[in-house]
């Protein structure tokens, strides 16, 4: 049995450890694309704890943590609790509503960035209709974070609902039939049977989506590019301009390492608390 399992554990190792060891390596190292530099220890790290631009990046990340996990949960579950109690044509809308989450990054940046960043887009045109004025979504920094976890919120939420619907129809209807009997209210069922019973899926869920949602690059390069004024710029991205852009891969991969420890330790405190939802 072991060395039917040694292939696949090499392989495992090179696609994972290695990459691990080697970016451990260029963090400790004052180096560049090309090479590998000198060994200076933690003093990349002390450079970023000590830049202003990590803490922004810090701040922004999280905001876009919270608001994205947070918001393409309550859609999901909004969404996943509606066909529960039954629609017209669910298979059509279901496939619908699941569109966000199939069609590339790529195309779903660019198709808002024709919705909200020119003059003519249409949400722009549709707010000047309204009265509210010409909303500069992503030149202005506040209209910038506000859109850009929207965007996030929107990819997200076909994921959310798919794992809240699927534990959803896991819970057996004569419970509900149940409670209806004895005269509980919809709160009251959602509180004490569904809740019970869903907690443990989506305490799963909102660990993979934060995980997902702080490494997100994709959707931040590509929709703001990390402006106006670095008002949008997340770890990663910071950590791709300080490699690609400013040619420091010692404190570009320092601001990976730096992120990557935070995920872990986040990943094993809502681990813990899925082990006691069982």
């Amino acid at each position: 049995m072991t060395a039917l399992l040694l292939p696949s554990l090499i392989l495992l190792a090179l696609l994972n450890i290695y990459p691990l060891v080697y970016a451990i390596s260029q963090s400790l190292h004052d180096g560049n694309l090309v090479q590998t530099g000198p060994f200076v220890g933690l003093d990349n790290f002390t450079a970023v704890l000590e830049d202003d631009r990590f803490w922004a990046a810090t701040r922004v990340t999280g905001i876009f943590a919270v608001a994205g996990v947070l918001g393409s949960w309550l859609v999901g579950l909004a969404l996943a609790l509606t066909f529960k109690a039954g629609l017209p044509f669910r298979a059509l809308l279901r496939g619908l509503l699941l569109l966000p989450w199939v069609i590339p990054v790529v195309v779903s940046a660019a198709t808002w960035q024709w919705l909200v960043s020119t003059p003519s887009s249409p949400v722009r045109v549709l707010t000047r209709a309204l009265g509210a004025g010409d909303v500069l979504f992503l030149a202005d920094p506040k209209w910038a974070i506000i859109t850009l976890c929207v965007f996030r919120i929107w990819v997200s939420y076909p994921f959310m609902f798919l794992q809240a619907g699927a534990a959803l129809e896991a819970i057996d209807n004569d419970l509900y039939e149940a409670a209806t009997v004895d005269g509980a209210s919809r709160i009251q069922r959602f509180t004490h049977i569904t809740w019970p019973l869903i907690r443990k899926s989506t305490l799963i869920s909102l660990l993979l989506m934060t995980i997902f949602t702080v490494n997100d690059f994709g959707s931040v390069y590509l929709l703001t590019g990390g402006g106006p004024a670095e008002a949008t710029q997340t770890l990663p991205v910071l950590s791709y301009l300080l490699v690609f852009r400013e040619f420091t891969s010692g404190t570009g991969v320092a601001v990976s390492v730096l992120m990557s420890v935070a995920l872990v330790l986040l990943s094993i405190i809502l681990y813990r608390q899925i082990r006691k939802s069982e």
